[in-house]
């Protein structure tokens, strides 16, 4: 049976201790919560997560967010309490996480802590009518497309002795061009309360493009449009693609990738002359010519037809477009006829989907394990029957788990639970295992130790004596 659960935007940051989801920590986490027009619900969430000690953070990024390991430990919930909070209370039925580069960014972060402290790390974005939403894309393609009504900043590039300028999309830039108040850049709550106004500024500036954009966000709509059954043309904004044509293109999906992804191919090109120039070099770089499009990952993607219209700010229903003027065809600099004749060469090629499909795959099988088992994430989903035992393991105290041993049928649920008691319940490990959680402990630090010498000693000028003072002592406790 079915349950409708009325659906709220939850606009979410993290400030990280680095770029790294397997090594990295979550440090700050901030949101608010509205209706679908944007009205808050409740009050703004802004929390600590305490730092484990058995991690060094990225000087650069404790220098740009001015959060130590200190603080977080003077305020912050432990990572079981923070993902006891954020799944009983944020993630809620029918709530739909929105971020900014969250896909590729917050998520993974979300997803791993999740691992670590033995829940799942997919049913908070899916089930009971929960979803997600990127927003960068979807500026991507309202800068591309439909950019009337909004300030775009961009970046002055010099090369070879010329200037000219970049887009550039980053959420502080794009709130000063259009006034709006964004007052601490890469504090988590003040990113969130930009975002939102970011967000309103398209769905009023843009309606008809947010809406459509909003709609599509789901595996299951995206797949409507991108498919192998019915393969068309369309329209596809991504970080991936150049800049010089606001990170926009048409693509034609000729071929299957793994776990039902879709590879790709930008009509900008023409294939017969890409297979030439790689026969004169020997070789040829084919990302992101082809690309692989999750379907999963909420995709800015569009019908072909969009291109058509006049990007003007009621600009009629995208896929049957009536207005005239300056068209998309001439943003993104391309034409009909030109990714007609691509697309022609490309079908013309059958044994190149074949190569492309091979090749990715062989990536795939490359995969490397990582040798930690927190890393370990993406090597196989957890059997069901050891997925009674992680929520006995979340419901236990230190006196609990002291003398706990399940038997799991998956490998890396034993070690992972040494890391998970060694990090947040200490009291519990016994004497064999705290020598065991001590050596990795030191070892992962050991690993760690160069990078962040040479990081610390080359930012220490520029940064804050106490964030300075905080780092040098964070790294001089671990060690004792």
């Amino acid at each position: 049976m079915d349950i409708d659960f009325e659906p709220t935007f939850f606009f979410y940051d993290f400030e990280t201790s680095g770029l790294s989801p397997k090594n990295d920590r979550i440090m700050q986490f901030a949101g608010i919560r509205t209706d679908l027009n944007f009205n808050q619900i409740g009050e703004p969430v802004n929390i600590l997560v305490k730092f484990p000690d058995d991690t060094l953070p990225s000087p650069g990024a404790i220098n740009v967010t001015g959060i130590t390991p200190q603080m977080t430990l003077m305020d912050g919930l432990s990572e079981p309490e923070f993902c006891k909070y954020v799944t009983s209370e944020i993630f809620t039925p029918g709530t739909i996480e929105v971020g900014y580069n969250s896909v590729r960014f917050d998520d993974e972060h979300m997803r791993y802590t999740f691992y670590r402290n033995f829940y799942d790390s997919y049913e908070w974005q899916w089930k009971d009518g929960r979803s997600r939403w990127d927003l960068l894309d979807v500026v991507r393609m309202t800068r591309a497309l439909r950019p009337e009504g909004i300030k775009w900043p961009v970046t002055e590039v010099e090369r070879d002795g010329e200037k000219f300028y970049k887009p550039n999309n980053r959420l502080e830039n794009l709130t000063r061009e259009n006034g709006i108040v964004h007052s601490h850049a890469h504090d988590a709550l003040s990113d969130v309360e930009a975002l939102i106004s970011v967000a309103k500024m398209i769905s009023e500036k843009q309606p008809k493009l947010y809406n459509f954009l909003f709609k599509i966000r789901g595996k299951k709509e995206v797949s409507r449009l991108v498919n192998l059954e019915n393969k068309q043309m369309f329209v596809h904004s991504s970080g991936r693609y150049s800049s010089v044509f606001m990170n926009t293109t048409v693509v034609f999906p000729f071929t299957s990738s793994k776990n039902g992804n879709v590879l790709v191919f930008d009509l900008r090109y023409n294939l017969e002359e890409l297979l030439e120039e790689e026969k004169e070099a020997d070789e040829f770089y084919w990302n992101p010519i082809v690309k692989e499009l999750a379907l999963n990952k909420c995709p800015a993607v569009a019908p072909i037809q969009v291109l058509d219209s006049a990007s003007t700010a009621d600009s009629g229903d995208l896929a049957n477009p009536k207005q005239k003027g300056t068209t998309g065809w001439e943003k993104i600099g391309l034409s009909l006829e030109a990714v007609s004749r691509n697309l022609k060469t490309l079908l013309e090629h059958p044994e190149f989907s074949e190569r492309m499909r091979s090749e990715f795959e062989k990536r795939a099988e490359e995969f490397e394990t990582d040798s930690d088992v927190d890393g370990q994430l993406y090597e196989g989903f957890v059997p069901n029957s050891d997925k009674i035992k992680m929520k006995d393991i979340r419901e236990r105290d230190a006196s609990g788990l002291a003398d706990y041993e399940p038997m799991f049928e998956d490998p890396r649920l034993s070690e992972l639970l040494l890391h998970y008691k060694g990090r947040n319940f200490p009291n519990s490990l016994s004497e064999e295992e705290e020598k065991k959680w001590t050596r990795y402990r030191m070892a992962r630090l050991q690993e760690q130790e160069k990078k962040f010498v040479a990081e610390l000693e080359k930012l220490q000028d520029s940064m804050e004596p106490g964030v300075l003072e905080d780092l040098v002592l964070w790294y001089q406790s671990l060690g004792q």
